[in-house]
């Protein structure tokens, strides 16, 4: 071991390689969810006109592509990175994504170049999702390949906390733009340029800094003993997905794992964005500082979780992150509907039959009993009037609970996906369940919770996916899941 001993790497120089791994793994999921943060302001414009509602779930199965394709960018990039190297995969990816990203910032509307807009769009949303796909692997074998076996879950947990300071990143970005000009202007209505490009745009300065950062770092230590040892594979996807030891250890993974973990992850910082938008009737902007405060004040329970699997096991983290999810969605929603004060009981649709459009209206009741449209609640654009106000931190404490158990599920599963998996297949065979898990499982989580919603009237309804996705997660993991703590990936490449 002595090319690659841990203990010639020192402790500034881990912290330089997490360090560099999570700025630019933060910018690719910065790049990855604006798209969706800014769904409600977007969609409207890269579609046609007349019909919100259709043009808003246009806009999330666009957003949803970015999700299905990312399993190929896993396989795609995986192999590169368990045959060239990690830090060659992740280099590519970084300006892909954020090469797709600028684009959009330049795209024109519907109303400049009709249905070429969507097309384009869409193509786009396809190219973050592929090199998505292949940005975690590499950053968390990367990271792992490093650090010590005892310290592998809190050293990782940092790359974990990159997906939601991301999404907190994005956020924030749009509050502070939004803040220095009109809503009109904003969303291009009295300036056909948009405000809303101004995020996009950001990404070609953000990718800059991280790529000259990535350009300075040395391949793992792990990688290039097994590289120099000539014990890379030759085909790391024929030998991932066909041995039968190895396939079992990716169905595992992703049905007593990742899939679970992925809805987890979705419901309690995506869906309820979406939801707190689309069905409570809570105006845009209060509706992101509430997710981003809450997202804020969670983002520290990564590293705790992280943390504490180095001490009792990553396994029953995140099981019970799941199962907790299953116990309290409900509750926790009727809460915020109750909180709220929009009053929304049911959702109506009504389709076009020219065109199948859906139009969903969030309704209440009024004085007689009758359903009239919900009203707009908190209609805040200063951060101050908001954290003055007792509903908006009711609706925080909600969503910061559910996001203590996407903590708890995703705080530790890089580790696990590391410690599951030999070296020389490792960055591909994590690389799927992960991404089939979050990008299949969790990314279709929006869509198919608003279109659960506008079929059967019931604002709880979407719920009923995530919870029975995270309670066979529950069941499989139990049962299959076996624990990786405590394992020696070091010493297992130096004793080959």
């Amino acid at each position: 071991m002595a090319a690659y001993s841990r203990e010639e790497i020192s402790q500034a120089k881990i912290w330089q390689v997490i360090g560099a791994s999570s700025v630019g793994t933060m910018i690719e999921w910065y790049d990855f969810y604006i798209f969706g943060s800014l769904a409600t302001t977007i969609a409207p414009l890269f579609y046609p006109p007349g019909n919100d509602t259709f043009a808003y779930i246009a806009y999330l199965a666009t957003f949803a592509v970015g999700f299905v394709v990312r399993p190929f960018g896993a396989l795609f990039f995986g192999r590169i990175g368990d045959i060239v190297g990690r830090k060659y995969a992740f280099l590519v990816t970084l300006l892909i994504m954020g090469g797709a990203t600028a684009v959009i910032g330049f795209l024109p509307t519907y109303s400049q170049i009709g249905i070429a807009a969507p097309i384009i769009l869409l193509l786009i949303r396809v190219f973050q999702g592929l090199a998505l796909g292949g940005e975690y692997g590499g950053a968390a074998v990367y990271v792992a390949e490093h650090v010590p076996d005892e310290r592998r879950g809190f050293y990782t947990s940092f790359i974990q906390i990159t997906a939601t300071l991301g999404l907190f990143l994005s956020l924030a970005v749009i509050l502070i733009v939004q803040n220095t000009m009109s809503a009109e202007q904003f969303a291009g209505k009295a300036d056909a340029i948009g405000g809303w490009r101004i995020p996009f745009l950001i990404s070609i300065f953000l990718v800059g800094i991280s790529l000259y950062i990535r350009l300075r770092m040395k391949e793992s230590p792990i990688f290039q003993h097994v590289k120099s040892s000539g014990m890379t594979s030759a085909n790391p996807l024929v030998e991932a997905f066909t041995k039968w030891e190895n396939l079992r250890r990716v169905l595992i993974s992703l049905f007593g794992a990742t899939a679970g973990q992925g809805v987890v992850w979705y419901t309690g910082q995506f869906y309820a964005l979406f939801y707190m938008q689309s069905i409570l009737n809570v105006t845009q902007t209060s509706a992101i500082y509430i997710v981003a405060i809450a997202l804020l004040m969670g983002m520290p329970f990564f590293i705790f979780f992280g943390w504490l699997s180095d001490r009792i096991g990553r396994k029953w983290i995140i099981l019970a992150g799941c199962l907790l999810a299953v116990l309290t969605y409900l509750p926790i929603y009727h809460a915020m509907q109750k909180v709220a004060g929009s009053n929304v009981v049911t959702a109506t649709s009504q389709t076009n039959p020219a065109t199948g459009a859906i139009t969903l209206t969030p309704q209440s009741n009024d004085e007689t009993g009758a359903l009239v449209t919900a009203p707009k609640v908190l209609p805040y654009t200063s951060f101050g009037d908001l954290v003055s106000n007792r509903t908006a931190w009711m609706l925080i404490l909600l969503i910061f609970i559910q996001v203590i158990w996407v903590t708890m599920v995703y705080g530790p599963i890089a580790a696990y996906l590391v410690e599951a998996f030999p070296a020389k297949i490792r960055y591909t065979a994590l690389s799927l369940p992960y991404h089939i898990g979050n990008g299949v499982f969790g990314g279709l989580l929006p869509l198919i919770g608003v279109s659960i919603i506008a079929q059967t009237g019931n604002i709880y309804a979407g719920l009923y996916y995530p919870m029975i996705v995270a309670g066979i997660t529950f069941v499989v993991g139990t049962i299959f899941l076996k624990e990786t703590h405590g394992h020696k990936i070091w010493e297992e490449v130096a004793n080959r």
